[in-house]
C-alpha cells in the first residue's frame, strides 16, 4: 500500500478517526476529574456532548492526513523539525525514533488543540474544554516520561545513573514539602535577602501588620504612602531586591511610605469574611497611617486582588461620607469583573455553590491549592518543565528570589474566598451601584471621584488588559492610565535602571469604551512605566516637609519590631 493509493487513504482516515477518538475522550476526562485547588473542580462538571464545525472539521482532517502522511513517509528516513523547546536537545534530534515521537506528538497535539476550536458552543463551554484538552496535551508530551525522554535518557548514561538517583532524592524532597521546587528554597530567608527594605511595624491586629520604611531622602511629601498587596500570596514581591524593589523606589521618592503585610490565616481566621478583611484590614490601615502622620488624607495603592479590596473600602467610606485617600493607584487591579481571562473558565453557579457549602460558613482555602492552580495556568512553564528537570534529569533548580516568593504561598479563610468568588467573578456586583452590601453600607464606585492611576500588562494571563483597562469605565475621577509590557508579575516589577521593556501612554486624556480603542490611540515609550507614576505621584502628594527620625507616632504606635515583622515569615 503506497502513500498515493486509495487503500492509504482510506486506512490513513480510519487511523484519524480512532486516533482523535481516542485522545478527545482522554482529555474529555481530565475535563470531567479535574481539581486544580482553590479555582478549578471538577466536582460539579460533566463531559458536554460535541458538536463540531463541519468546514473546521473537514479542514483539520485535510490538514492532518497530509502532514501525518509527510511524516510517515519521510520522519524516519530524516530528521523531523521540532519547533518546541520541549524537544529542542540534540538528543532528540541524533534519535530518529524520539524525535518521530516527538513530531508525531506536536501533531496530535495541535489536531487536538483545534478540534477544540471546532467545538460550536457558547464562549465559556469552548474555553473550559480548550483549557482541558491544554492540560491533557501538556501532560501526556513524551518528555514528561523517561521511557520516551531522549535527553533524560542521555544523561543517565552520561552520569551512570547518577542523575536518575538525584531525581528520585529531588522527588521525596519535594513530596515531603508538598510541592515541585520551582527554585532552590534554601538559599533564600525573608528579611535577611529578600524583603530586605529597612523599616518597622508600627501597628498590628489579627489580619496585619503596618509597616513603616525609613525615609532615604531629607525631605518627604506630607501625604503620606500606604501600599495595599494582594492578601493571596506575600507582600514582598514589591521588595524582593534592593535593585528591583518597588517599596523601595518610593521611598526613594520622597514618599513616607507604608506597607499592609497580610497575616497567614490559620484556623483561628476560619470564619472570617470579605467585610472583616475591609473593615478591620483596609480601613483601618488607612486611618492608622492618618493617626500616625497626623494627615488628613494619605495616597493609596492596590495590586492585583488589594486594589479590589482597596476600591472597596474606599467605596464603603464614601457611603459613610469619608475621603481620607487624596490619589488612589490600582495595579493589575480587577474592580469590573467582565473580562477576567483564563480564571473565568470553571467559575459558574454551580462551582460557586460547591465552594459555598464547602466553606462559605467557615474553613480554609490552602495556600498550595491556590498556589498549584496559578501554576496549572501555564503548565508547560511552571509544571512540567520543573517535573522532567528536577526528577528525570536530576537537576536542582537555581535560586530565583521571584520563584521562592511564588512557592511561598498563604491561606484564605473560607468565607471571604466564597464571597469573592459570588460577588466578582460569577455576579460582577461591585459595579452595579447599589447592588452590594459591604460593612453595612450599599457600595457605589461612581462615589470615588478621587484622581486615579490605573495599569495594567499587556500580556496579563490573570488580569487581562481589558479587565484593568475597565476600571477607567466606572471610576469618575481624573484618570490616567498607563500600559506595560510583559505579564502579571514582570511587568509591575519593572525598574527604570533595568531599562527593559516598554510602556503605552496616551496623552490626549480620552477613554474610549474598550482596552483595543485606548491602544489604538497610545503611544508606546521604552523603559518602566515607575517614572511616569512617580511623576504622577508627587503633584498629589503635597509640600515636602522635613523626613521624622523615628518610626510611628509616641508611646501608641512605637516600633514593633523590625520590618519584613513576623506574619509574612509564617507559612502556609
Amino acid at each position: 500500500m503506497t502513500a498515493a493509493s486509495p487503500e492509504f487513504w482510506s486506512h490513513a482516515n480510519e487511523e484519524f478517526q480512532q486516533n482523535l477518538a481516542k485522545s478527545w475522550s482522554q482529555a474529555m476526562q481530565t475535563f470531567q476529574t479535574m481539581d486544580l485547588g482553590g479555582i478549578v473542580t471538577g466536582a460539579e462538571a460533566a463531559a458536554p456532548k460535541m458538536q463540531f464545525s463541519p468546514d473546521k472539521l473537514k479542514d483539520l482532517q485535510a490538514h492532518y492526513l497530509e502532514e501525518a502522511c509527510a511524516l510517515w513517509n519521510h520522519g524516519m528516513l530524516s530528521k523531523p523539525e521540532l519547533k518546541d523547546r520541549r524537544f529542542s536537545g540534540q538528543a532528540w534530534s541524533n534519535n530518529p525514533m524520539a524525535a518521530f515521537t516527538a513530531a508525531a506528538y506536536l501533531l496530535n497535539a495541535k489536531t487536538l488543540m483545534g478540534l477544540a476550536d471546532a467545538v460550536e458552543a457558547d464562549a465559556q463551554t469552548q474555553n473550559r474544554i480548550r483549557f482541558a484538552v491544554e492540560q491533557w496535551v501538556a501532560a501526556s508530551a513524551p518528555s514528561n516520561f523517561l521511557a520516551f525522554n531522549a535527553d533524560a535518557q542521555q544523561k543517565a548514561i552520561e552520569t551512570n545513573g547518577e542523575s536518575l538517583a538525584k531525581g528520585m532524592q529531588n522527588m521525596v524532597h519535594d513530596l515531603k514539602q508538598g510541592h515541585v521546587s520551582m527554585t532552590d528554597e534554601s538559599k533564600f530567608v525573608v528579611g535577611e535577602n529578600v524583603a530586605t527594605t529597612e523599616g518597622a511595624v508600627v501597628f498590628e491586629n489579627e489580619y496585619f501588620q503596618l509597616i513603616e520604611y525609613k525615609p532615604l531622602t531629607a525631605k518627604i511629601y506630607e501625604k503620606p504612602f500606604l501600599l495595599v498587596p494582594p492578601c493571596i500570596n506575600k507582600f514582598y514581591i514589591l521588595d524582593l531586591q534592593p535593585a528591583n524593589s518597588f517599596i523601595r523606589y518610593a521611598v526613594s521618592q520622597g514618599q513616607r511610605t507604608f506597607v499592609v503585610s497580610w497575616r497567614n490565616p490559620d484556623e483561628s481566621m476560619s470564619e472570617k469574611t470579605w467585610d472583616d478583611y475591609i473593615e478591620n484590614a483596609a480601613i483601618q490601615a488607612i486611618h492608622e497611617v492618618q493617626n500616625i502622620t497626623g494627615a488628613k488624607q494619605i495616597n493609596a495603592l492596590g495590586f492585583c486582588v488589594g486594589g479590589t479590596i482597596l476600591s472597596t473600602a474606599l467605596a464603603v467610606l464614601a457611603a459613610r461620607g469619608e475621603k481620607p485617600v487624596a490619589s488612589a493607584t490600582f495595579l493589575t487591579t480587577l474592580i469590573d469583573f467582565t473580562d477576567t481571562g483564563v480564571l473565568d473558565v470553571f467559575i459558574d453557579e454551580n462551582f460557586v455553590k460547591f465552594r459555598e457549602m464547602q466553606m462559605g460558613q467557615g474553613g480554609l482555602l490552602k495556600g498550595q491549592d491556590l498556589a498549584s492552580t496559578f501554576s496549572f495556568l501555564r503548565p508547560n512553564d511552571l509544571v512540567w518543565n520543573y517535573v522532567v528537570g528536577n526528577y528525570l534529569k536530576g537537576e536542582s533548580p537555581p535560586p530565583f528570589d521571584l520563584l521562592y516568593w511564588n512557592s511561598d504561598s498563604t491561606n484564605l479563610p473560607g468565607p471571604f474566598f466564597a464571597w469573592y468568588l459570588r460577588n466578582t467573578y460569577l455576579e460582577n456586583r461591585l459595579v452595579k451601584p447599589n447592588s452590594v452590601t459591604v460593612c453595612g453600607e450599599k457600595i457605589d464606585m461612581g462615589q470615588l471621584t478621587m484622581p486615579v492611576y490605573i495599569y495594567g500588562s499587556r500580556e496579563d494571563h490573570i488580569v487581562p488588559i481589558g479587565g484593568a483597562y475597565a476600571s477607567t469605565q466606572h471610576l469618575p475621577g481624573k484618570k490616567r492610565f498607563v500600559m506595560g509590557a510583559s505579564g502579571h508579575i514582570a511587568g509591575v516589577i519593572n525598574p527604570p535602571e533595568a531599562k527593559k521593556r516598554s510602556h503605552w501612554l496616551r496623552e490626549d486624556g480620552k477613554f474610549p469604551a474598550t482596552a483595543e480603542q485606548w491602544i489604538a490611540g497610545a503611544k508606546e515609550l521604552p523603559g518602566s512605566w515607575w517614572t511616569d507614576w512617580s511623576d504622577w505621584l508627587k503633584t498629589h502628594a503635597g509640600k515636602q516637609i522635613a523626613a521624622p527620625k523615628t518610626y510611628g507616632k509616641g508611646a501608641k504606635f512605637k516600633a514593633i519590631e523590625a520590618a519584613p515583622g513576623r506574619y509574612v515569615k509564617a507559612r502556609a
